[in-house]
């Protein structure tokens, strides 16, 4: 699933793209695709874009009176369209926009495509009152951004919720933005066990969590920035995420994991658990 970075530049460049441009028509290609009734997607009609910014994982398309919050969920992608084809593959819906002359003379009519790829189809758009974006559902329930947060204030929300520094990390209540593979390398980056209670970290855990966080959010933003395109999980660069099995590149021991049905634990027992294997399984006593 696509986590801050990639959103965030994924963000920058539809907005580098499309900002400015009239929209004229929002239709869903799917009886899910819409999960509001109010306020109406033809509010935004004959008004242009703002931007497309960014709260969590979710996508933003602003306009003066509503905007638009896109959630890519696993296998989505939000894509300029030039074929406006009436059922596109995967097409979940479409953002029409009046057609605009570029400064070379071509005569740009793109669209905006929010497609999914798979089975499950929870790729979804809220439309929802502008001036109140951050405060209305999906996104008031977001924790602090995970770029944003600083020491103390992780260390209080660690004080007070008792649970595994991985799964709190995923927590998109706790901290937004994270999702699997970022946990993964965060928890690497500060030599934590993936599986160590919040509770005891303590100011320096926290310390040590905040500056992971911000020096795998920058080098994933710094990869990101420099495609054209969203890049797909196998492309985005790894310590131990998706790497079972290899050498760890900063002791050379074997990348260890913990799998469950959704996703998987990757760690490094030198770097994050004294060495230590973890039990693969979960109703095991995992190590604290």
């Amino acid at each position: 699933m696509p986590e801050m970075p990639e959103v965030q530049a994924h963000a920058e460049r539809l907005t580098a793209e499309f900002a400015g441009r009239t929209l004229t028509r929002f239709t869903p290609l799917t009886f899910t695709a819409l999960k509001t009734v109010v306020p109406a997607p033809d509010e935004a009609y004959g008004r242009p874009l703002i931007d497309v910014g960014r709260r969590g994982k979710y996508l933003l398309i602003g306009f003066e009176p509503v905007t638009f919050v896109v959630h890519l969920m696993q296998g989505g992608r939000l894509l300029a369209d030039t074929k406006h084809a009436k059922k596109p593959r995967g097409g979940q819906a479409r953002f029409t926009f009046e057609p605009v002359e570029r400064a070379d003379g071509r005569i740009d009519d793109a669209a905006l495509l929010l497609t999914e790829q798979g089975t499950e189809r929870r790729a979804g758009v809220w439309c929802v009152p502008t001036p109140d974006v951050r405060s209305t559902p999906p996104l008031d329930k977001l924790g602090p951004e995970a770029a944003d947060i600083d020491v103390d204030e992780l260390a209080a929300l660690l004080a007070a919720n008792s649970m595994r520094i991985h799964g709190f990390l995923r927590d998109q209540r706790m901290i937004a933005g994270i999702g699997r593979r970022l946990a993964n390398e965060v928890c690497h980056r500060a030599r934590i066990s993936p599986f160590a209670n919040t509770k005891k970290l303590g100011a320096d855990g926290a310390a040590a969590i905040v500056g992971a966080i911000r020096a795998c959010v920058e080098e994933g933003l710094a990869e990101e920035r420099a495609r054209d395109d969203m890049s797909s999980s196998k492309q985005r660069t790894s310590a131990v995420h998706g790497r079972t099995g290899e050498a760890c590149p900063v002791c050379g021991d074997t990348v260890r994991a913990v799998e469950y049905s959704g996703y998987t634990v990757n760690y490094c027992p030198t770097c994050q658990t004294g060495g230590k294997i973890l039990a693969d399984n979960t109703t095991s006593k995992f190590l604290k």
